[in-house]
């Protein structure tokens, strides 16, 4: 909200200064057309309006990104190349509800560190990373218990799960082009075929799978048995958090 109304305001005081511009232009008095050389024409005063615009856009967003708490960053500013589909900021989940105002993925610093250093180590291969779910508010886990209050697969908020630590990742592999790799099943699928020791999957599957996982080891994560896509970073401890992130 923060970041709207600073967007909200600095676009009308942009407008504002270039509608007078304007009606500057066309109330001088006229004169003889003249040959103007090229390189002399100045810009459609609407089209430095709009390239401001794009700027006041930018300008707000680093905003709205230093407001976070410290310690916690924004993993789609500190790596642009890795694809975002949060899905509970959409209806495309197992409750089929969005519970997140807006997509964000929000981690721990050190935790968002180590996924860039995957990413890059993947893009020497022609892959890269897929974030389904990073930091995930308490309120939220909680809707997903009363929804599944299945421990394999959703952490009874009484416990806290380290995603709402901020140190916990569902995701996947794509390849050079943003396609998704094959990993047996979709994200949040819950069942014996998402576990990492079902085996009666077809081969190239089983070495997706395999891929994610050695370099989210390497990576200093460690995964569950019932779910391909989760990991959660082993080298740090975090609090639980509440923490409910702005939209720009």
């Amino acid at each position: 909200m923060r970041g709207f109304l600073i967007k909200a305001a600095a676009r009308h005081s942009i407008f504002i200064m270039g509608f007078f511009a304007l009606m500057m232009i066309r109330c001088s008095s006229p004169e003889a057309p003249k040959q103007v050389p090229k390189a002399s024409i100045k810009q459609n005063p609407f089209d430095v309006i709009a390239d401001t615009a794009v700027a006041i856009d930018s300008w707000a967003d680093r905003v709205v990104e230093e407001i976070l708490p410290e310690g916690w960053v924004d993993l789609a500013h500190l790596e642009p190349r890795i694809i975002m589909d949060i899905r509970y900021a959409t209806k495309d989940n197992f409750v089929e509800t969005k519970l997140y105002q807006c997509a964000r993925c929000l981690l721990r610093t050190e935790v968002a560190e180590a996924l860039v250093q995957a990413q890059h180590r993947l893009e020497t291969r022609g892959l890269g990373l897929k974030m389904f779910d990073c930091y995930r508010p308490g309120p939220v886990q909680q809707t997903l218990w009363n929804t599944l209050p299945d421990a394999r697969y959703v952490t009874n908020p009484a416990r806290g799960s380290m995603h709402n630590r901020g140190a916990a990742v569902d995701l996947t592999l794509v390849d050079s082009l943003g396609q998704e790799l094959d990993m047996g099943t979709g994200f949040d699928y819950f069942g014996n075929r998402a576990y990492h020791t079902f085996r009666e999957l077809d081969e190239t599957i089983l070495h997706n799978r395999r891929q994610l996982m050695k370099e989210m080891h390497r990576a200093g994560f460690r995964h569950i048995r019932t779910e391909w896509w989760h990991y959660a970073y082993e080298k740090e401890s975090y609090e639980l958090s509440d923490y409910l992130w702005p939209c720009p």
